[in-house]
């Protein structure tokens, strides 16, 4: 059996996004080993396709990277080496390069590598894939697949996926219908602010929904206070399966630009995507379900990358009205109920 290493290294959504490449080698037969850096871990262990784990710190990929040594180095080449992969798909986003990857699996004995790379590999790659325009990252990565012969099965429906069963996650979210509310994002210019986010809960719940607002562990504190009394906090009281659950159970979530809500779009759930322009909503909106785009797409910080908001006020999402989130929940829960138009700063995919 064909052993083929993919590896993704950044975070949750990315790995996500990294489904259909990772179903389409997996089609082929090959046994797929997941390479992952520690933040996207989790999302690896709910893929469709992967065989096997492998998670390593990459130092030119990690957001608080550790030191370059030869000892960890030499280490993750040793486990490479014993692991003997015939062939490797480098995954990297478009800021990123899949050279220093390349070198180190190269040392490791791996015989054939593909990357989609914009610098000259010179010998590091048998595959130098290019990509014109600006495609939704999951068909980016998918392209890189087919590059090298891997294919999706006429049945794959290509969009994201997550392996089922999921667990049991009832007595969480109790009986009837919901709306998710998901107010954090990975870095705080994708975010929208605790109070604007409060006011939308309210605004949900006046306009009928039940509210589950969702968060990790250390956004106990940021989802106690968005939820108030008019939502449900679940913050910190779910693995990432377990909120895989209470997302499929959803009509509709509502977040920024993170990994749930790519998570959501995995679970086949719609997506009210509160989405600042730092990055293009054409690459990383959510992909392959139902979604409206909010937020002043033409912002100053657009394709800024930022971090950090650079403009006071946080404008292009604290000028969303939280009326058109809901009226955006309720096209998405009763497609045909509310016309596109008919909603403010809206980018429907």
């Amino acid at each position: 059996m064909t052993r083929v290493l993919v590896a993704r290294q950044d975070n949750l959504g990315d790995v996500l996004l990294a489904g259909p490449c990772v179903r389409a080698v997996a089609a082929s037969g090959a046994h797929v080993t997941l390479l992952t850096g520690p933040h996207g871990r989790a999302a690896g262990e709910l893929l469709p396709g992967v065989a096997d784990l492998f998670t390593w710190t990459a130092p030119w990929i990690d957001p608080e990277p550790p030191p370059v040594t030869a000892e960890d180095t030499g280490a993750f080449v040793a486990s490479v080496r014993a692991r003997s992969f015939d062939r490797a798909l480098i995954l990297t986003s478009f800021h990123q390069s899949p050279l220093p990857l390349a070198l180190l699996l190269r040392q490791a004995g791996v015989p054939w590598i593909g990357a989609i790379s914009e610098d000259y590999p010179g010998s590091l790659l048998d595959l130098r894939h290019r990509v014109d325009g600006d495609p939704p990252e999951p068909v980016r990565m998918l392209s890189l697949a087919e590059a090298a012969g891997f294919t999706l099965p006429p049945d794959d429906h290509g969009a994201l996926a997550l392996r089922r069963p999921l667990p049991d996650v009832g007595k969480l979210t109790g009986g009837g219908r919901y709306v998710v509310v998901h107010p954090a994002a990975s870095v705080p210019a994708r975010q929208p602010s605790a109070s604007w986010s409060r006011e939308t809960v309210r605004a949900l719940a006046a306009d009928g929904h039940r509210v589950l607002v969702t968060g990790a562990p250390s956004e106990r504190l940021l989802t106690q206070e968005v939820a108030g009394t008019a939502g449900v906090n679940l913050g910190g009281r779910t693995s990432l399966a377990e909120l895989a659950a209470v997302l499929t159970g959803a009509q509709v979530v509502v977040a920024p630009n993170t990994g749930p809500a790519h998570l959501a779009a995995a679970a086949g759930t719609p997506v009210v995507s509160l989405f600042a322009p730092v990055v293009p909503a054409e690459r990383w909106a959510p992909y392959g379900v139902p979604t409206i785009v909010l937020g002043d797409q033409q912002a100053p910080c657009r394709a800024s990358r930022a971090r950090v908001c650079p403009v006071p006020g946080h404008p292009c999402l604290e000028t969303i009205d939280p009326a058109d989130v809901c009226r955006a929940v309720t096209a998405l829960a009763q497609p045909g109920a509310v016309a596109p138009e008919d909603i403010a700063m809206t980018s429907p995919r």
